[in-house]
């Protein structure tokens, strides 16, 4: 952290219409004729689905910091944990194929010592494909895109952000590779626990700023780039049927 600021001071399984087979029970009419009843066990469904999740991601990604004023200064970030969460919308195609949009929170790693703060926080937005095997298994892939947001807090009373301008939201493009594993529990709800292993192209997000009573009157700058982040996740996930 301290090179870094020191140099300007992360549906159910489809529930199909299904009976259990037909039970005779002997009429009480004369006529020696059976009356057939069903057990209907599982509601039918129309193939909509919405998941809700818990998320623990672990964050690998290298952040580099330059200004006009000084020389540029990284640091490596391996296995930050964060914890996120994600919201899906989906249907079913058939048995075995779902696909579903997704909107998440991969969570928030901050980094902070005596001369500031840098942090990092990762809304994103995906579309999912899925296919289902028939004993719980499945596997999927993801595309979209992140929206980083990155914060950097001088601990410096001579240094002023112009337009307080010290937060900053920038465009990253975002896949996945999922596999995960689910389980029905009634006819609507199903639990469900994912691993994603998901990148995020790197983002580069320009600060302005001033020094008061230096002297000098010119606006600086720095700019931190955050490169290719790789993040490996682990969810575990709530599914209703419609």
């Amino acid at each position: 952290m301290k090179k870094l600021v020191s140099f300007i001071a992360g549906a159910v399984v489809l529930s199909s219409a299904a009976v259990a087979a037909p039970s005779m029970v002997k009429s009480n009419a004369n006529d020696g004729g059976y009356v057939v009843t069903y057990d209907y066990r599982d509601k039918p469904t129309n193939g909509w689905y919405a998941t809700v999740r818990a998320e623990l991601a672990f964050w690998n990604f290298k952040a580099t910091g330059s200004s006009d004023i000084d020389t540029s200064e990284s640091e490596n970030y391996s296995l930050k944990p964060v914890f996120g969460g994600n919201l899906s919308v989906g249907k079913w195609f058939g048995s075995n194929w779902r696909g579903d949009v997704e909107a998440g929170y991969l969570g928030k790693m901050t980094d902070k010592d005596g001369t500031g703060e840098y942090a990092v926080q990762v809304p994103y937005a995906m579309v999912n494909g899925y296919y289902n095997f028939i004993n719980g298994l499945y596997v999927g892939l993801g595309v979209g895109a992140a929206m980083p947001i990155t914060t950097l807090d001088i601990a410096n009373p001579d240094i002023v952000f112009v337009e307080s301008n010290a937060n900053k939201t920038g465009f990253g493009f975002m896949g996945g590779v999922m596999f995960g594993y689910s389980t029905q529990l009634d006819d609507n709800f199903s639990v469900d626990l994912r691993y994603r292993l998901a990148g995020i192209t790197g983002t580069s997000h320009e600060r302005n700023f001033s020094i008061p009573g230096s002297g000098v009157d010119d606006v600086h700058y720095v700019k931190m780039e955050n490169g290719f982040m790789l993040s490996n996740s682990i969810s575990l996930g709530l599914r209703y049927n419609f």
